[in-house]
């Protein structure tokens, strides 16, 4: 995988709202991020552009309206988030949340219907 880069914080809330809504002019960025006076329009149009020469987001025209897209997905994201902090080792990272997050059993019930999942798919038929 190509080396993915880091974003700060501001520009994880700009890709979460690309991942989750798609692809969204600076306008539509702004008004899903609540954009107030922490946040200026304007703000989000230089964030988008940095974004864009960092490699994390590209941009189509449509009209005058610049469109973006992340250029990797929130998968992508968290593969490099585990090889980057867990050295690529998954129980390494389940055993950090269990220790660390207050999960509910029923998010335990459905974390263990994943891999239950996960292994069927796995099986050779």
């Amino acid at each position: 995988m190509a080396d993915i880069p880091t974003p700060t914080g501001r520009e994880l809330e700009i890709l979460k709202v690309l991942w989750d809504h798609g692809p969204a002019s600076v306008r539509d960025v702004a008004e899903r991020l609540e954009v107030d006076k922490d946040l200026a329009y304007n703000t989000v149009q230089t964030l988008l552009r940095i974004m864009e020469d960092k490699g994390l987001v590209a941009h189509q025209t449509r009209g005058r309206t610049f469109v973006y897209s992340p250029c990797f997905s929130r998968d992508d994201s968290a593969s490099r988030f585990l090889d980057r902090v867990f050295d690529g080792a998954v129980e390494e990272l389940v055993q950090s949340l269990l220790r660390r997050e207050k999960i509910s059993a029923e998010e335990l019930e459905r974390l263990q219907a994943m891999i239950a999942d996960a292994r069927k798919k796995r099986k050779p038929q």
